[in-house]
């Protein structure tokens, strides 16, 4: 065998054990929950400037007088891809009433690997491909992580880590019942 051969092998098997143990741990977990800040209590979203798969730059301030549900993911994240059909039935049910689903991956090889995963997945939502700038903004350490953004573009809540469904899906109810 040559060491070329025995190197990526190598790498293909590390590669292979980080992601079973991603999805042990986000399947041993408990789900996340929050409560709702006060209005008085919240804080500005932090502003972005992002990319979608066509090239054009969205950012933050866009989706003011939404709510925005913004999740940071990436594909080989076993909590984001339990999330994302929680995220895209959000979309469905609540996007006629002022909800915008918001992704951003954080996947180092940005769309050549995130638009073959969405071309398989049904996500009706915005994707965009994060920066490490962005990330760093979020305070992102480790995914997913999912923020609630009022319809004024405050952080009223943050989950850091696998959300539970139905505590989400409250805040959200709250958050599209304030005027």
């Amino acid at each position: 065998m040559n060491a070329t051969f025995v190197r990526n092998n190598l790498k293909c098997a590390a590669a292979l054990l980080l992601s079973l143990v991603g999805i042990a741990a986000a399947a041993g977990q408990p789900s996340v929950r929050a409560t709702l800040l006060s209005a008085k209590e919240r804080k500005a979203a932090s502003d972005f400037s992002l990319k979608d798969a066509s090239g054009k730059t969205v950012v933050i301030k866009d989706y003011r007088g939404k709510v925005v549900l913004l999740n940071f993911w990436a594909t080989w994240c076993g909590g984001c891809k339990e999330e994302l059909p929680w995220f895209a039935e959000f979309e469905r049910k609540y996007g006629r009433k002022g909800l915008a689903v918001v992704g951003i991956s954080l996947d180092d090889g940005g769309w050549n690997v995130v638009k073959p995963f969405l071309a398989k997945t049904d996500v009706p939502f915005q994707i965009l491909l994060g920066d490490d700038a962005t990330a760093k903004l979020y305070r992102i350490e480790a995914m997913p992580d999912t923020f609630l953004i009022d319809r004024r573009g405050k952080v009223a809540t943050a989950y850091a880590g696998l959300v539970d469904k139905d505590n989400v899906e409250a805040n959200l109810k709250a958050l599209l019942g304030e005027h």
